[in-house]
């Protein structure tokens, strides 16, 4: 593959391996490289505990992924996934490191702009199992064998309590979060749960190029519309493709 390519690092959604996003690998340009980033206790990374804490797994994951964050490379999350991929290119800002390209958003709050009590009475199995059905994108034969289902809730408590620690950093800070300085595409379903205001939020992230794209569906919006999600995603990159006018606005 050309060297002038694109890594694509897709960090999963709470509860999820990066096995999510492997479908995209031959419906992408070969110039987009698919690069699934799997978060520690789950799918090859099973035997690792699972992080609690946003800050320090924020920290892991730009470690691990530092020979990919050298090059071309762009960051996408999917929800949880989304305040990951926000917190990694954050990090690389701060560090003075080399940033991506375009940090893509998906059904996902603004980091300022999510609700404190979205976590509130999830605690216990059955509260989690509630929770992941009302969201959708979970199999039933996840909640009918016993084994996935202890795996799939023990890691979405743990993912949950990432998030959580987040939000709670966010409200001890003394200062208001620092704005990017990179290219942003959001993503957003127009039947999911998040108001568009948390949405449309997200504009105030970064100092760059901003664009929020509606698809029909819910929370799972990408796997609903994926032809469709997946072409936005091209487009809004294309700009990067090897041979493209760099000249020309991402965001037209």
């Amino acid at each position: 593959m050309p060297a002038s390519g694109v890594d694509l690092l897709c960090l999963p959604c709470a509860g999820a391996s990066a096995t999510m996003y492997l479908r995209w690998r031959r419906q992408l340009p070969a110039w987009l490289r698919v690069q699934p980033v799997e978060l520690p206790g789950r799918g090859a990374r099973l035997d690792e505990p699972a992080a609690t804490d946003f800050d320090t797994l924020v920290a892991q994951l730009c470690a691990e992924q530092q020979a990919a964050m050298r090059g071309r490379y762009v960051l996408l999350g999917h929800s949880m996934g989304a305040l990951l991929a926000y917190g990694m290119a954050l990090r690389q800002q701060q560090a003075g490191a080399p940033m991506p390209l375009a940090l893509v958003v998906s059904a996902s709050p603004a980091p300022g702009a999510r609700d404190p009590a979205r976590f509130q009475n999830l605690q216990g199995d059955e509260a989690l199992m509630a929770d992941l059905r009302r969201q959708g994108g979970t199999p039933e034969e996840v909640f009918a064998h016993a084994e996935l289902r202890r795996m799939t809730l023990d890691v979405l408590a743990a993912d949950y309590a990432v998030c959580q620690s987040f939000e709670l950093a966010l409200q001890q800070a003394a200062q208001p979060l620092p704005r990017l300085s990179l290219l942003l595409q959001v993503l957003a379903g127009r039947q999911d749960d998040i108001s568009a205001d948390a949405v449309e939020a997200w504009r105030q992230v970064s100092t760059g190029p901003a664009s929020v794209d509606w698809f029909d569906g819910g929370h799972f919006f990408v796997r609903q519309q994926e032809a469709q999600t997946l072409a936005c995603l091209t487009r809004s990159l294309a700009r990067f493709a090897p041979g493209a006018d760099h000249a020309t606005p991402v965001f037209a």
